[in-house]
C-alpha cells in the first residue's frame, strides 16, 4: 500500500502549534489550493480545495515562526481521515495530511512576510526537490523507508543549512 499526497497552495491562517507532554511540536493549518478549467459550456471555472495540515517536530516549529497565512507552500505527505462525534450525536469525518516535507516557496518580499524560496523542510532536506514538470520523465523510485517506532517522525534538521 502506498499514500502519498502532494499539495501546492497558500496557508488559510496561521499555524498553531502546541507541545506534547514530551516536549514535541505539533503545528496545525491549513492549505487552499485550485484549478482553473473550462466547464462543458464553455465557461471559465475554478474549483477551489481547503485541506487541514498537521505538522511534527522541528518541521511544526520553522512553519509557525516563518509561514503566515497567505503564505504559499508545497508540501507533501500522509492523508488520514479524521472521524468524530459532533456534539448533536451525528458522525463527523474530513480528510487531512500529515506533513511529511514542507517546502516554502514565493519570496521574503510576499504578502504577510511568509514564504522563501524553495526550503525544503522534513526528512528529505537535503535532497533536491522534485520537478513536477516534465511528465515525460519517469518518477524516481524511493528507497524502501522503515516506519517510526513512534506516531511523531523526528526530523533532523541543520539550522545553518536553512537559507534565511
Amino acid at each position: 500500500m502506498y499514500n502519498k499526497i502532494i499539495l501546492a497552495g497558500n496557508l488559510t491562517r496561521d499555524v498553531e502549534v502546541r507541545y506534547t507532554q514530551s516536549g514535541s511540536a505539533i503545528g496545525n493549518t491549513a492549505i487552499a489550493t485550485s484549478r482553473k478549467f473550462k466547464s462543458a459550456t464553455g465557461e471559465q471555472k475554478e474549483e477551489v480545495l481547503f485541506v487541514d495540515l498537521t505538522f511534527f517536530g522541528r518541521t511544526a516549529e520553522i512553519a509557525n515562526q516563518y509561514l503566515r497565512k497567505g503564505s504559499k507552500v508545497l508540501v507533501d505527505g500522509r492523508l488520514k481521515l479524521d472521524q468524530w462525534t459532533a456534539q448533536d450525536g451525528s458522525k463527523r469525518s474530513k480528510h487531512s495530511v500529515t506533513v511529511e516535507n514542507l517546502q516554502m516557496l514565493g519570496s521574503k518580499d510576499d504578502a504577510q512576510g511568509g514564504g522563501y524560496n524553495a526550503a525544503p523542510i522534513g526528512d528529505t532536506y537535503s535532497q533536491p526537490a522534485p520537478s513536477y514538470d516534465a511528465p515525460s520523465q519517469p518518477a524516481p523510485q524511493a528507497a524502501p523507508q522503515q516506519e517510526p517506532t513512534s506516531n511523531i517522525p523526528e526530523i533532523d534538521i541543520n539550522e545553518d543549512e536553512i537559507p534565511f
